[in-house]
């Protein structure tokens, strides 16, 4: 009797169609802006941009984003430009991304380059990451190993579902 079991709860499964094979994955698409802080050597305001796609299923959601920002620290007078890229596997994984930056003291100018991690959760996404920045003969006051924690602002939210062919 318990042999049979396991093939009958499958059987239901089908029949209510709540097998992973059978259910259509939902992609999100949100955009909006971004607040957050950056600690490293020196402490940063962020703002900026963000876009995120979002793949829901039952297993193996992943999420991605691009954005592009700006940060200034106003004790050194320093700004600086984000563009970036980061990825998501599962519901509670780790992000893995990357971001180009550029960096200035309005008397020298520095370009970088930074691979990060974090975990985001909600609106929230902490990540910390290591910034290879070029060569600079006198402009040294900016992070190079940095924490972040930003927040996002949702400004716009679509839902899309595609339907497989039969």
């Amino acid at each position: 009797m318990y042999l049979f079991y396991p093939s009958i709860f499958d059987a239901q499964i089908n029949d209510l169609n709540l097998s992973s094979k059978r259910i259509n994955p939902i992609h999100v698409v949100k955009t909006g802006s971004y607040i957050g802080i950056q600690k490293g050597s020196y402490s940063v305001v962020e703002f900026g941009f963000e876009r995120q796609w979002k793949k829901i299923k039952l297993k193996n959601s992943s999420s991605n984003a691009l954005f592009t920002g700006f940060n200034y620290n106003l004790f050194e007078n320093v700004l600086g430009y984000d563009l970036g890229f980061w990825h998501k596997e599962k519901v509670f994984g780790l992000t893995l991304g990357s971001t180009i930056s550029f960096r200035s003291d309005f008397d020298e100018a520095r370009f970088g380059f930074s691979p990060n991690i974090g975990y985001k959760i909600l609106r929230f996404h902490i990540h910390t990451g290591y910034c290879f920045l070029t060569r600079a003969n006198d402009f040294n006051n900016t992070n190079t190993l940095y924490v972040s924690l930003r927040y996002f602002f949702v400004n716009d939210r679509k839902f899309k579902k595609k339907r497989k062919k039969k």
